[in-house]
């Protein structure tokens, strides 16, 4: 099993920025790319970002590219998610997940095995 915690959402202003960062713990983590999904009220969960296991290949869906960056320090088995000029569009619970290296699909939220279990971020104004 890996067990996956996130920390460092909460309420910001429009422009505003925040860190967001996942630890993990159970299992290898070197083995697993990582991901950012979101999921706004009354919305479809949404792939927003995530990081190869190793190189450090990132993808962002459009709606984040050049805002949002995924990093990950695996000396400290945590993924971030820095999140610039955010947005209100931005409200949404973000969860983190892990996939198997050798089973990985980037913006494919079925092909990640372990999830957390989120942490608000809402933007206003």
């Amino acid at each position: 099993q890996v067990q996956l915690v996130e920390s460092g959402g909460g309420l910001v202003q429009t422009g505003g920025s925040l860190r967001l960062s996942c630890a993990a713990s159970g299992r290898t983590f070197s083995d697993y790319a990582m991901a950012w999904f979101r999921q706004a009220p009354g919305k479809e969960r949404e792939f927003a970002a995530t990081i190869d296991w190793s190189i450090g290949t990132t993808y962002y869906t459009d709606s984040v590219k050049g805002r949002f960056t995924i990093s990950r320090d695996n000396a400290k088995n945590t993924v971030y998610l820095q999140m610039n000029s955010l947005k209100p569009e931005d409200t949404a619970v973000y969860v983190c997940a892990a996939a198997y290296r050798a089973a990985w699909v980037p913006t494919a939220a079925r092909s990640y095995d372990y999830w957390g279990q989120g942490t608000q971020v809402t933007v206003s104004s």
